[in-house]
């Protein structure tokens, strides 16, 4: 039976939607609970796979977080030992830091929070990962921050596979088998009821061009489509774990 890791850094951003994924390929998935105080190991030994997910805090802000620096270094030598990783959000943001990108508040830029569409590149249409899939769709998104691509695995080039009209850097792909996705293709609407609710403090500063009832409103339009894709990515991701 496959493994794989999963860094939870919040319990309200949790597998969504991959937990049907893992339980269709019978992969047994262990936590680490950051938001518990659990220790994020030194390597993934035992392990065929990392999985990370989204959270509020800033890559940048390893003075406040010192788990950063722990997470930075694991992904690193997965990377290095070609382990499939999928980072989602800031799980994305911490593989591109992993991969020496800087990352950075939007500079200006309006945080992206709701629904939005993202293009595949040409490379991101090519990729096993995405092949078939529209080269526009619609995907959930809830970040303000964002990065470059890196460039500290020479061997193992960073790549852009989609971007957003206001974000260029939506799915990155470091070395053969590590993908971050800016956005949120494991969301319920339950899900995104909940983080309506306990982000209300971030949203009441967004509030000049977020509308959380029109987010609510948009999402039974949205949630099939974006189930139908994400099943089909995280069955893809999930498949790599057996090679």
């Amino acid at each position: 039976m496959s493994r794989v890791l999963v860094l939870q850094h919040v319990e309200s951003e949790g597998l969504g939607i991959i937990n049907k994924a893992v339980k269709q390929r019978g992969i047994q998935t262990d936590f680490i609970r950051i938001f518990k105080n659990d220790r994020i190991p030194r390597s993934l030994e035992g392990y065929n796979g990392l999985i990370i997910l989204g959270g509020p805090m800033g890559v940048y802000e390893e003075d406040i977080y010192p788990f950063i620096k722990d997470e930075i270094t694991l992904i690193k030598s997965a990377v290095k030992d070609d382990t499939p990783i999928l980072g989602i959000c800031l799980g994305a943001q911490m593989l591109a830091r992993a991969a020496g990108a800087d990352v950075y508040k939007g500079k200006g830029k309006k945080k992206e929070i709701g629904w939005y569409k993202i293009k595949l590149s040409d490379e991101g249409k090519r990729d096993s990962l995405f092949i078939g899939l529209p080269d526009e769709f619609m995907v959930f998104q809830w970040h303000g921050d964002t990065f470059d691509l890196g460039t500290d695995f020479k061997s193992v080039p960073s790549k852009c596979l989609a971007s957003s009209e206001l974000f260029p850097n939506q799915i990155i792909k470091v070395g053969k088998n590590a993908y971050g996705l800016q956005f949120h293709l494991e969301v319920t609407a339950e899900m995104i009821r909940e983080w309506i609710d306990v982000n209300d403090k971030e949203l009441a500063s967004v509030k000049a061009y977020i509308n959380p009832k029109k987010i609510l409103k948009d999402t039974p339009e949205h949630i099939e489509a974006i189930h139908k894709y994400g099943e089909i990515v995280f069955l893809r991701f999930l498949a790599l774990l057996d090679r």
